[in-house]
């Protein structure tokens, strides 16, 4: 066995200078070179230290449009249907307003084809009726304006009558006074020539003269308290033909109030259905345009959510992706919270698209490639569900056009730029994980506001 807990040491009893290879590996003049690659080595990296550096926050996010109504949407049905016919392919062109596909119906109510001809016709049904109740209260109205004059005409009639009641009771109270008096003069007579005739100065012919005068007057009087009589009942007659004329026209009057009433109630009732009904009509000439399902605005058919013929959907169901032929594109980005107060609307930033070759050297902007300029427009105030808060990016209009080729939903990684710091101090920043040199920049375009 070995003893390898012995003190000796190889290379004092063993000379690997008498080697080639040690003479080539310890020989002295490469120690000078090597010297000499470290001091060169150091005085490069000392250099490269106090290098000026600049401070970014990169983000990462995807190509979308500055305005929400320049982004790929999906063309909805506002009624449940069945897919009859389509009229484009995925891919084709549509100009706003163009015919998509065409849906039919699929609940029964609306069924008929002759659904808004058959409205129209109860519009113009009930729209006559409504003329007719018009005129009904119109011919009522006269009605009640005839009887008010006729029961003011016959009232006055009958205070007239009631009048000359009262003045034949005068009269007749006159007569009975007088026939009074001429009853108690032909009684005096009487008398008279009754003692007369007892004591033979008068004849028995005028005693019985001055009796039947007598006789007579009485008969008058007697009638005459009849007449009376009969005249005060005629006032009781009259004042119960006044309260009858009064009681019947207003019954009449009433009666034709009643019967107006219930005529305009109808008149009111038939309107609301004629309002109901042209509702529907409107409702229904609206649904039948919403079978063609039509382009929102020119664009490109991206993809047929539903697809066949007879297929039958809800209402809201998403039909068909379209995306917009105009639009402005931008950067939706996205940045950590921490990050969020070192930026500001109108600062610069740059970009590197997905599928775009491009040299990035992180913290020297000016000598990466491929990169693209941006400019902050907007910055959101909520936190996204990611947790990292929204930036919108537009093209910076002092910088070199974006490419033509990207499409709307391709990555991109962005950079914001900051203050430019020595590397020392970067790499001390790292290491210390402290967040970038936070400032106020000058000159910050106030037009645009954050969201």
């Amino acid at each position: 066995m070995l003893n390898i807990s012995s003190h000796s040491k190889l290379n004092e009893k063993v000379d690997i200078l008498g080697y080639g290879a040690g003479k080539k590996v310890f020989h002295k003049r490469h120690y000078k070179q090597f010297n000499r690659f470290l001091a060169a080595f150091s005085i490069i990296v000392l250099v490269i230290l106090f290098l000026p550096w600049t401070q970014i926050i990169s983000g990462r996010g995807y190509l979308t449009t500055l305005t929400p109504d320049q982004r790929p949407q999906t063309i909805q049905s506002p009624i449940p249907g069945r897919i009859e016919k389509w009229y484009v392919r995925e891919g084709d062109y549509v100009e706003k307003g163009d015919t998509i596909l065409y849906i039919s119906e699929v609940k029964s109510e609306y069924f008929d084809p002759n659904l808004v001809e058959r409205t129209g016709k109860q519009i113009a049904a009930k729209s006559m009726s409504v003329t007719s109740y018009k005129e009904k209260v119109k011919a009522l109205g006269q009605q009640i304006n005839a009887l008010t004059t006729e029961r003011k005409l016959k009232l006055e009639q009958a205070k007239n009558k009631l009048t000359q009641s009262i003045l034949k009771v005068s009269s007749d109270s006159i007569d009975l006074e007088a026939a009074k008096t001429n009853i108690s003069i032909a009684q005096r007579q009487y008398d008279r020539v009754v003692q007369l005739e007892k004591e033979g100065l008068k004849a028995v012919t005028d005693l019985e003269e001055k009796r039947l005068k007598l006789q007579e007057t009485q008969a008058k009087l007697i009638s005459q308290e009849n007449k009376l009589l009969a005249s005060k009942n005629e006032v009781i007659n009259a004042r119960v033909e006044i309260n009858r004329v009064q009681a019947e026209y207003t019954d009449k009057i009433s009666k034709a109030q009643s019967d107006l009433y219930t005529a305009q109630s109808n008149q009111f009732d038939s309107e609301a259905q004629v309002t109901k009904l042209e509702n529907e009509y409107t409702n229904y000439e609206v649904r039948n345009s919403l079978l063609y399902i039509r382009a929102p605005q020119s664009g490109y058919i991206n993809k047929a959510i539903q697809s066949g013929i007879g297929e039958t959907f809800k209402e809201g169901a998403q039909l068909v992706g379209i995306m917009p032929a105009n639009y402005d594109v931008a950067v939706e980005t996205y940045v950590d919270p921490i990050d969020l107060p070192l930026l500001h609307i109108g600062e610069k930033v740059r970009i590197q698209f997905d599928g775009w070759p491009a040299i990035v050297f992180s913290g020297w902007p000016n000598v990466s490639y491929g990169t693209f300029g941006g400019e902050i427009v907007a910055i959101e105030n909520f936190i996204s569900p990611n947790g990292r808060y929204r930036i919108l990016l537009i093209p910076d209009k002092e910088d070199a056009p974006w490419p033509k080729d990207i499409r709307v939903g391709s990555g991109a990684s962005t950079m914001a730029l900051l203050e430019d710091v020595p590397i020392w101090y970067e790499i001390w920043r790292k290491l210390n994980g402290f967040p970038p040199n936070y400032y106020q920049p000058q000159n910050v375009n106030t037009d645009v506001t954050t969201k």
